[in-house]
């Protein structure tokens, strides 16, 4: 069998002659995290909130396309009833060049389940293995979950509105003969309301059936219905309409005996903790000795993510237009894109790329930061008004949980699909102007300085929507929240299939199936 690393301690120890009686192993669950800080972090939060339904837990995570930083700074957060532990590297450099990230992410899961199911294997002879949940990206794990004769769920780290396009993905192709391919309609009308333009849906989803990308999200997608059920990482106020479209949608499969996709559990918000060591530094983090001088309510926040990139060209835009807006601002500056893709890479100085005298000219009401800042304590700022966000899914639920609106300025994947919830749905965000189709694709000083502008002194109306919508998360994971009754669903039905509990009382049956009514 591969060698694994095991980064965390595991939950039990060999007892001692003179030791007293061990209580009863608890459950255990092994979680498959994409790479990514984005997959990795809600994995995390999830891990820990089922040892707080008493199992123990181990996250699995890539050595390839892995940042060590990622792990180093998830594992002081875990509890002791979580080990972390890494798959053996495989082969990937045999991929194109331009080959699309999806895609070797698919093909990296693929190449690693030799060593997936040696390591699940290995877990079930040691453990009272109780389920296998691999993240959205990684549902070819779930064959391995059946073969051990254990439940698999598949965890969302985004949202229900994604879980809602991959079903309407399913439900397209049902019937389908093997290789034909459906086009998605644009406009798209999701369940709860949700409407989409074709500029809105993820890149791979409005791709032509010719596309043989298109094909493999077919065939991922498909895959999910080996699924015993979804828990998903959002909460049932933060997509009201789209919970209660899934509970409908639920009943005609049951009626019919028959699962034509799993059950859908809402369980978040799951948001980033601080580390430890980086909650005791108190205010020696510079952005936040910053925030710490400025009026209460008076702060921009401006920050993309770890995975998005603005060019050369935008980057200029967005500091003259910051500059133009007269708002105080903190911007987490990253390498600008430079051919049109990704973050660039390699040593050099972000804030180099910024305009000539734009830190000189905005010095005392702004503050560029170099390529990371402590997001969540940044958000709780009582300084910070707005966040300038490129809306993936882990920076949304963070401003939602700080109370924080948004001006929503979305790059790729599923977040011009958030920004849709968050203005059109939600109501705690503005978005900036759609990029045009002319010769330069940009948003504009102009209108990003209006924009700013009107957030901070016009926005009242979303900041008490933003507070709205704080106090329902807060409320999610509380003793009868509808997030930790959806998870103890789960976890019930788990220790039911293990026998370690009888099933529900009619009472506790009775709150669980209304968990969304309240």
């Amino acid at each position: 069998m591969e060698s694994f690393t095991n980064t965390a301690g595991s939950a039990s120890a060999p007892a001692s002659a003179s030791a007293p009686p061990k209580a009863p192993p608890r459950p255990h669950v092994v979680l498959l995290a994409s790479p990514g800080a984005g997959h990795l972090i809600p994995m995390a939060e999830l891990a820990r909130r089922l040892v707080e339904l008493g199992f123990s837990a181990t996250i699995v995570t890539f050595t390839n396309l892995s940042a060590p930083v990622d792990a180093d700074r998830l594992t002081p957060c875990l509890p002791a009833s979580v080990a972390v532990a890494a798959l053996p590297a495989v082969q990937m450099d045999d991929l194109p060049a331009n080959v699309h990230e999806g895609r070797v992410l698919a093909e990296l899961a693929r190449r690693s389940l030799p060593n997936i199911r040696a390591l699940l294997r290995s877990v079930y002879s040691t453990t009272l293995l109780a389920a296998v949940v691999p993240d959205f990206l990684c549902p070819m794990a779930l064959p391995i979950a059946a073969e051990l004769g254990v439940p698999g769920y598949l965890f969302f780290p985004s949202n229900l509105a994604m879980v809602a396009l991959t079903r309407h993905i399913v439900e397209l192709h049902d019937g389908a003969a093997p290789g034909e391919y459906r086009d998605v309609a644009v406009p798209l009308e999701l369940p709860g309301g949700v409407s989409l333009c074709g500029a809105d849906m993820p890149d791979a989803f409005r791709a032509s059936f010719t596309n043989p990308r298109y094909a493999k999200l077919v065939e991922l997608v498909r895959s999910y219905r080996l699924a015993d059920g979804i828990p998903v990482n959002t909460f049932y106020e933060m997509e009201l309409g789209t919970a209660e479209a899934f509970k409908r949608l639920a009943v005609p499969e049951q009626a019919a005996g028959e699962v034509f996709f799993p059950p859908v559990f809402s369980v978040g918000p799951f948001v980033r903790r601080p580390d430890p060591e980086e909650a005791a530094a108190g205010a020696s983090s510079p952005c936040l000795e910053w925030l710490d001088r400025q009026p209460v309510g008076s702060v921009v926040y401006v920050a993309f993510g770890s995975g998005g990139a603005l060019s050369v060209e935008q980057t200029a835009e967005l500091a003259a237009g910051l500059e133009a807006s007269g708002q105080r601002f903190l911007w987490v500056v990253r390498m600008p894109s430079t051919d049109g893709g990704h973050c660039g890479a390699g040593g050099d100085d972000p804030l180099a790329w910024l305009p000539e005298g734009f830190l000189a000219r905005t010095s005392g009401r702004g503050l560029a930061v170099a390529a990371w800042a402590p997001q969540v304590r940044v958000l709780c700022h009582p300084a910070t008004a707005a966040f300038v966000s490129h809306c993936g899914w882990n920076s949304t639920l963070e401003s939602v949980v700080c109370g924080v609106p948004m001006l929503a300025w979305p790059l790729y994947a599923e977040q011009g699909m958030n920004a849709v919830i968050l203005e059109e749905k939600l109501g705690v965000a503005l978005r900036v102007p759609a990029a045009r189709e002319d010769d330069r694709c940009l948003v504009t000083r102009h209108e990003i300085a209006t924009a700013v502008k009107e957030l901070v002194e016009e926005g009242q109306k979303l900041r008490r929507r933003a507070e709205s919508l704080q106090k329902a998360a807060a409320g999610a994971w509380s003793p009868e929240g509808p997030s930790r009754r959806a998870l103890e669903e789960v976890a019930v039905k788990l220790k039911v299939a293990l026998g370690i509990e009888s099933g529900f009382s009619d009472m506790k049956k009775e709150s669980h199936l209304n968990y969304g009514a309240n």
